[in-house]
């Protein structure tokens, strides 16, 4: 990687806040921006978008505040204009980059930047302008940890073409469905982050291309940080080279990935954490909606392993049966599910429980027992009382006494074992 740049890149080259007669409270720091515009091959569009967002800034940006351009390895007259245009206006700055990659590009500047707040937006300038200040005063005022844009969140207001609408609801609807996420938009290109809890992140992540926004919500969010989502004003680019089909194969690895890697453990970070609120405390309301929240997850992820699990045992002991008698046919279908059914809650459902392996099997070994006498009690009274009955109605039977012994495990799997928990 090389830079380039009109000035060298230190705090001196922030630009003042717009309207200096507003100043902070006394003793408390005015934050500094850094807003980073990632380009390839934008030797058209670049201009445009640096004058209008430093017109913007220059007006309204009530903080400290400078423009990097990350130029993404452009073969066209990119990086020559963008330093024509930092030599021209003042506050901006050109990295250059040897490789191609938006989130190559963002880790590099990101981490490199002494900002106490960063930003990205793409150069089209697609997102309303409207939408920054919004998206930087929860950072600022240490409510949140990053903001994101979103073009799905209510009291946005979009112009996209129905294949565009249709694949972005979709990809973000899986998101939330494979990782129970809360945020409603990973893809739009206007975020911003405190650089505090950003680095360490930054760190872990591994993506250089476009799955890297994704990459960064879920490790925030798997980290316990806050995350604020901006309703935005937007309207589709129909110059895109995005490549739809290349792009979504990468976001389902990438989704695959995190996956194992929150499975695993290996997603947790050390970051700088803000005291817990406490009943005298006024904000224990936080405390609340966090507990809500964990509940919320807690019951819908349980449910959703639990589901599988119950068609999973219900289609091993199907296939079971044909050679062995109903009670064998349980056990062995009912132990394999259990092992999958138990870490699989140990690693998503309870996640943040400090309850380890041998406790957590060992209690689920106890419910275990209690499964095994009820199901298979059940098919046992139902062969009494039907001796011809078929083996798909047993299925049946024990499905519904499985349904019932799982929300049994989840009252005390919940309250007992996985008990010692910790945010």
């Amino acid at each position: 990687m090389t830079q380039t740049s009109s000035r060298p890149r230190t705090v001196g080259d922030f630009q003042p806040a717009a309207r200096p007669g507003q100043h902070a409270p006394s003793g408390v720091a005015t934050p500094t921006v850094e807003i980073v515009v990632p380009v390839y091959n934008e030797e058209r569009a670049l201009p445009g978008c640096l004058q209008t967002l430093h017109t913007h800034l220059r007006e309204r940006m009530p903080f400290p505040w400078r423009i990097t351009v990350a130029n993404n390895a452009s073969i066209d007259q990119t990086f020559e204009v963008a330093r024509e245009l930092a030599a021209e206006l003042p506050g901006v700055g050109v990295v250059h980059l040897d490789r191609k990659g938006r989130g190559l590009a963002l880790r590099t500047v990101w981490g490199a930047s002494e900002a106490d707040i960063v930003v990205y937006m793409d150069v089209d300038l697609s997102t309303g302008l409207d939408g920054l200040l919004p998206l930087i005063a929860p950072l600022a005022s240490g409510h949140s940890d990053l903001a994101i844009g979103s073009r799905l969140a209510p009291g946005a207001r979009t112009v996209r073409g129905p294949r565009r609408e249709f694949i972005s609801r979709c990809y973000n609807a899986l998101i939330r469905l494979t990782h129970g996420v809360r945020f409603t938009d990973a893809q739009c290109g206007f975020k911003a982050a405190r650089s505090e809890v950003l680095k360490p992140l930054l760190e872990k992540m591994q993506d250089d291309a476009w799955f890297f926004d994704t990459e960064l919500l879920l490790l925030a969010e798997h980290n316990g940080l806050r995350i604020h989502e901006v309703p935005v004003d937007w309207v589709e680019d129909v110059d895109t080279r995005v490549d739809v089909v290349g792009t979504a194969t990468d976001d389902l690895r990438g989704l695959w990935r995190m996956a194992r890697l929150k499975s695993s453990g290996a997603a947790r970070i050390p970051l700088p954490r803000r005291p817990e609120p406490t009943a005298e405390h006024p904000d224990a309301v936080l405390a609340t909606n966090s507990g809500r929240s964990r509940l919320t997850w807690e019951t819908g992820c349980f449910v959703a392993i639990g589901i599988v699990s119950t068609i999973g045992q219900a289609l091993l002991y199907w296939l079971l049966r044909g050679w062995w008698p109903p009670a064998l046919a349980n056990l062995v279908s009912l132990l394999v599910l259990t092992v999958f059914n138990t870490e699989a809650n140990r690693r998503l459902t309870f996640r943040w429980s400090r309850t380890g392996v041998g406790r957590a099997h060992l209690g689920a070994g106890a419910l275990f027992v209690l499964g095994y006498l009820v199901t298979s009690g059940a098919v046992l009274l139902f062969r009494e009382s039907d001796p011809n009955a078929s083996a798909a109605a047993e299925t049946l039977v024990l499905t519904a006494s499985s349904v019932l012994v799982t929300a049994v495990r989840f009252l005390v799997l919940r309250l007992a074992v996985f008990r010692s928990t910790t945010h």
